[in-house]
């Protein structure tokens, strides 16, 4: 199992979430192709309801002890409650970045 489905499978099992997205960005530094390294996670979740930034991160830090520990070498937390995800992004969560598709322009 890669790194990446054990960040969204011990999330989704740790926290309600309304939206949970774990992107892979280890291909940004300077690491060998296929690293599972560096991660950005965004999540919006009523369990964040009256905790500030930092109990956030130590509530999904907590989660990902034993991969923060030995695979994760960063991780870039955005947590939101649903409300706070509303206020920046409307009712829909936002739509991913274009990757630039398998067209050549």
């Amino acid at each position: 199992m890669s790194v990446q489905t054990d960040i969204e499978r011990k999330l989704a099992e740790g926290i309600t979430a309304k939206h949970l997205q774990v992107i892979n960005e280890s291909s940004n530094h300077n690491v060998p192709p296929g690293s599972e390294s560096h991660f950005k996670v965004v999540l919006v979740s009523d369990d964040f309801d009256g905790k500030n930034l930092l109990a956030r991160h130590r509530l999904v830090n907590a989660i990902l002890a034993d991969e923060l520990q030995s695979k994760i070498h960063a991780l870039a937390l955005h947590t939101y409650t649903e409300g706070e995800w509303r206020d920046q992004n409307g009712d829909a969560p936002m739509s991913p970045p274009c990757l630039g598709g398998g067209k050549k322009h």
